[in-house]
C-alpha cells in the first residue's frame, strides 16, 4: 500500500539508494514522491533520475519544503555544512532521520536550530539486497509515532530494532561494521582454499554456503553458537584441529578488540564533529 508521505534525501550515496530502492520495490512509495539531491555530483543524480525515476534537484527550498520526511545520507563530515543549507527550509512537522554513523540527533537538531522531531538509524550495506540489520533511536522531540514511520522506511531493506541512543556506537562496532568482518573471513578463507589447492570458483561456492548454512542455523536453532560449534567438533577430528589454532592466535579476542575499536571510533567521530 503506498505511504502517505513524501520524503527527500540528502546525499545520494550507496546507502540512499539501498533505502530509495527498498522503498520502491515494497510498494510504500511511488518515484513522484521522493527527491534526492547531493552536494554536486550532478552526474550520479542523472543516473539515480533514470534508474528509478524519482525527481532530482539542486533547489534546496524545493527538496525540503515539499516533503514530509527527510533523510540526511551525506558523508559524516559534510553534516555541518549540509544540515545549514537547509536549516532554514525546516519545520517543526519534519521528521528528520539521519543515517550518519557518530552524529548525535542532538548535533543534529542543534544545527536545525528547531524543536525538530529526528531519529537515528544505523542501517549496513546488506541493505542493498534488502538483508540489513538496522537499530534506530529517537532524539529528544521525536515521538513513538515518529518512531513508528522510521521503523516502517526501514523494514523495507530488512530486520529493525530500536535502542536507546548511547547504545548505537556499539550497534555501529557490530552490525554497522559488521558485513566488513564477514568478507575479511571470506577474504581469509578463499587465501587457505587456493594454499591447500581448490580451485576458485569450487570454493567460493562452497565457502557462500558454508556462511549461509551457518547463519540459518544461528536463526533457527534455539542453541547457543557454543553448543552449534561443540556439535560440529569432534574430539581428535578436523575441526578440534583447526579450532585449536584460532585458540592458538586469539581469535575471538581479535574479534572482540576489532568490534570494540570500531564502537570507539564512533564516539571519536561524533566528538570530532
Amino acid at each position: 500500500m503506498e505511504y502517505k508521505q513524501r520524503i527527500s534525501f540528502v546525499g545520494a550515496g550507496s546507502m540512499a539508494e539501498a533505502l530509495m530502492s527498498g522503498m520502491l520495490q515494497e510498494g510504500l512509495f511511488v518515484p513522484s514522491q521522493i527527491t534526492i539531491t547531493n552536494r554536486s555530483d550532478q552526474e550520479r543524480l542523472m543516473n539515480l533520475n533514470k534508474r528509478y525515476n524519482v525527481n532530482t534537484t539542486y533547489d534546496l527550498k524545493g527538496v525540503i519544503e515539499q516533503a514530509t520526511i527527510i533523510i540526511l545520507a551525506m558523508k559524516p563530515k559534510d553534516i555541518t555544512d549540509g544540515v545549514k543549507k537547509i536549516a532554514p527550509y525546516i519545520h517543526d512537522n519534519h521528521l528528520v532521520i539521519s543515517v550518519l554513523a557518530g552524529i548525535s540527533t542532538s548535533k543534529i537538531t542543534s544545527l536545525i536550530g528547531k524543536n525538530v522531531a529526528v531519529i537515528r538509524a544505523m542501517p549496513n550495506t546488506s541493505a542493498t539486497i534488502g538483508k540489513s540489520a538496522t537499530a534506530l533511536s529517537k532524539g529528544e522531540f521525536a515521538k513513538s509515532e515518529h518512531l513508528e514511520i522510521a521503523k516502517t522506511l526501514f523494514e523495507t531493506v530488512g530486520i529493525v530494532t530500536t535502542v536507546e541512543e548511547q547504545d548505537l556506537h556499539a550497534v555501529t562496532g557490530l552490525s554497522g561494521s559488521g558485513p566488513a568482518y564477514v568478507y575479511y573471513l571470506v577474504e581469509a578463507m578463499e587465501r587457505a582454499a587456493s594454499e591447500v589447492g581448490l580451485e576458485q570458483e569450487v570454493a567460493k561456492d562452497l565457502i557462500l554456503q558454508t556462511i549461509i548454512g551457518a547463519a540459518e542455523m544461528l536463526k533457527s536453532s534455539t542453541k547457543q553458537p557454543s553448543t552449534l560449534r561443540k556439535e560440529v567438533t569432534s574430539p581428535g577430528g578436523t575441526t578440534e584441529a583447526g579450532i585449536k589454532v584460532l585458540e592458538e592466535f586469539n581469535y575471538q579476542d581479535a574479534m572482540v578488540s576489532c568490534i570494540k575499536r570500531a564502537t570507539a571510533r564512533s564516539t571519536e567521530l561524533g566528538s570530532s564533529l
